[in-house]
């Protein structure tokens, strides 16, 4: 990672942080009634979480699991995955290619049918969102 990189130079590489006191946010898993099995259900999303969490930022050496950047996957009684997934900044230079590796990396998932990753911007990403885990890897104590 290029710490010495300003803002305006389209990094997707967060700033270090003197202080980060809120815990790391976890996508939500659609909780509604399924036809899925619960059992199955449980496996598809720790797998899929698995497979996420080989998603790398280029710049940035921590998976994007970690990072905080997955919101939301949900998965339908078709076992369609639609996954909300947000970047470290606007401008990313990878922010077209990040989704399809996400999609890719759900898709190798057994029973996953097919899956759709969308950005969203809303809430923007911040720090905050990190996991213990990722502030070690960056050193962002």
């Amino acid at each position: 990672m290029d710490e010495d990189r300003k803002p305006d130079e389209q990094s997707c590489a967060p700033a270090p942080a003197p202080d980060i006191s809120s815990e790391h946010a976890a996508p939500a898993v659609a909780a509604q009634e399924s036809a899925i099995p619960a059992d199955e259900l449980t496996r598809m999303t720790d797998d899929m979480i698995s497979a996420i969490k080989t998603v790398y930022d280029p710049e940035i050496p921590v998976d994007i699991y970690e990072l905080g950047l997955i919101y939301k996957i949900d998965v339908d009684d078709d076992r369609n995955v639609s996954v909300e997934m947000t970047l470290t900044a606007p401008g990313c230079p990878v922010a077209g290619e990040m989704p399809i590796w996400v999609e890719n990396a759900v898709s190798t998932v057994e029973g996953v049918q097919s899956c759709t990753a969308n950005l969203v911007f809303d809430p923007p990403w911040d720090i905050s969102r990190m996991s213990d885990e990722a502030r070690v890897a960056l050193n962002m104590w």
